[in-house]
């Protein structure tokens, strides 16, 4: 039997802005490929590049891999799969009995230009998101970016260096999260942990909302700065210096746009500005226009296994990798799911099980709580009770510290200082970091975690 999987090197983030920081690279590596210690936590996306192209060099991958794939298309038995790919200008074709579609859930575009009365007769620039790369053009422009995801909050941010004005319009507004979180450790690595996940199960939604609005307001004001929305703090954009250019004047907030003149744009509330260009930061859809009946891959439902294998299917060859939006990072819950033993497993299946498929729409997925599903399923999960008995310190650090992708392979007892170092810049002579939980606390959790773990596997 052969298989193939086809990476889009994630290409969808590189076609973002060329200041893309938003998750902790240190979270967002493959298990068994640490980044070099020297990185900077949050990187530049070409360093995220270097990356790939360092882990395709290390693993000697680059020899399997064919790039831009035009078609696929089932054997009239459903048994495998013909590929035809085009490499160097030359097509060829192939023949596998299992495909993983690994294009990423966001590939095309979305502009919705019939939102927007009189965008057609707007006599300056318009473009998406995804069109831009560079600010220097931009000199002396006033800009209106619409929308205040993570793109349109970096975009506003990095514009105001250079235009005249700018201008961020939202229709809803957002929570603005920090990169830096306490006692300056990246937000991942105090967030994305078993201890916190295991909290949120206890505590209450709206306590758990109360206490995270009100732990962002009090770094700013999101009513005064314009930006409360009505959703609570679950949906929140990454953008820790728009506050400061808000206060600064360099961008400002505004409604969302009612219609375009020649030269300006109406808002909401029924102010008018000049603007000379408008960049819709307004998102992207999925598509996958290789694959025949590209409409009912995915049917309207997404009831996916695991996010992964489409149920219509007359026998499992095809899994889709990465089609989820993790409250976290991409790359290790794409890697978990094609982890070949899983995927093997169902591609070699018989028949295929529908009844083991539940209906599950593309919304966000808990990060910590998916990757430990996945582990699971493939028997890569750490066994905390087993792991403290032989190496307490193992599970201390597994338990409290960041869910990196390293705790599948139990390789994570020096992932605190490969974060902290990078930020080692300047020597000092008592640099002893701040813990953020007291080692007593960490080891009578622990224990308590221990004892329940030993009742459980006891009753059951």
């Amino acid at each position: 039997m052969t298989f193939t999987l086809w990476y889009s090197t994630y290409s969808f983030l590189f076609r973002l802005l060329p200041s893309f920081h938003i998750l902790l690279f240190e979270m967002t590596t493959y298990h068994d490929y640490p980044s070099p210690d020297y990185f900077p936590n949050y990187l530049h996306n070409s360093r995220i590049m270097e990356y790939l192209r360092r882990y395709a060099q290390h693993f000697d991958l680059t020899k399997h891999i064919r790039f831009l794939v035009d078609s696929m298309r089932k054997r009239s038995d459903f048994s495998c799969t013909d590929i035809l790919v085009e490499t160097t200008g030359k097509q060829e074709s192939y023949v596998f009995d299992g495909i993983m579609v690994c294009s990423s859930l966001y590939t095309g575009p979305i502009l919705p230009l019939q939102n927007f009365p009189g965008i057609n007769r707007f006599k300056g620039q318009y473009i998406h998101s995804c069109e831009y790369r560079s600010p220097e053009k931009f000199q002396g422009k006033k800009i209106i970016v619409v929308g205040i995801g993570n793109s349109g909050a970096d975009l506003a941010i990095e514009l105001s260096h250079v235009a005249s004005q700018v201008y961020l319009s939202t229709r809803r507004g957002a929570w603005i999260w920090n990169r830096v979180w306490d006692n300056g450790m990246p937000m991942d690595t105090v967030l994305f942990t078993h201890f916190k996940t295991i909290l949120n199960k206890f505590y209450p939604t709206f306590l758990i909302n109360r206490w995270a609005e009100n732990k962002l307001n009090a770094r700013f004001n999101h009513d005064v700065y314009g930006l409360l929305p009505k959703h609570r703090y679950v949906l929140a954009t990454c953008g820790d210096d728009l506050p400061n250019h808000i206060i600064s004047g360099r961008v400002l907030i505004k409604s969302d746009v009612r219609e375009f003149t020649e030269t300006s744009a109406i808002f909401g509330d029924g102010t008018e500005e000049d603007v000379d260009v408008v960049i819709f930061a307004t998102g992207y859809t999925s598509s996958f226009p290789f694959l025949e009946n590209n409409a009912t891959v995915l049917d309207s439902q997404h009831s996916m296994f695991k996010f992964v294998f489409p149920p219509q299917l007359e026998k499992p060859t095809l899994a889709f990798i990465g089609i989820l939006q993790p409250v976290g990072a991409t790359i290790p819950t794409s890697e978990l799911q094609s982890d070949f033993r899983g995927i093997a497993k169902v591609f070699c299946c018989k028949t295929y099980v529908k009844l083991t498929f539940t209906v599950s729409e593309i919304v966000p997925v808990q990060y910590v709580e998916y990757m430990d599903e996945i582990a699971s399923e493939i028997g890569a999960k750490p066994n905390l009770p087993s792991i403290f008995l032989w190496d307490p310190k193992l599970a201390v650090e597994i338990f409290f510290g960041p869910c990196t992708p390293y705790q599948y392979r139990l390789a994570i007892l020096t992932q605190r200082e490969r974060i902290i170092k990078p930020l080692r810049t300047r020597t000092l002579i008592c640099d002893q970091p701040p813990s953020s939980v007291p080692f007593w606390l960490k080891s009578a959790c622990a224990a308590l975690l221990l004892f329940a773990l030993t009742l459980i596997i006891i009753k059951g």
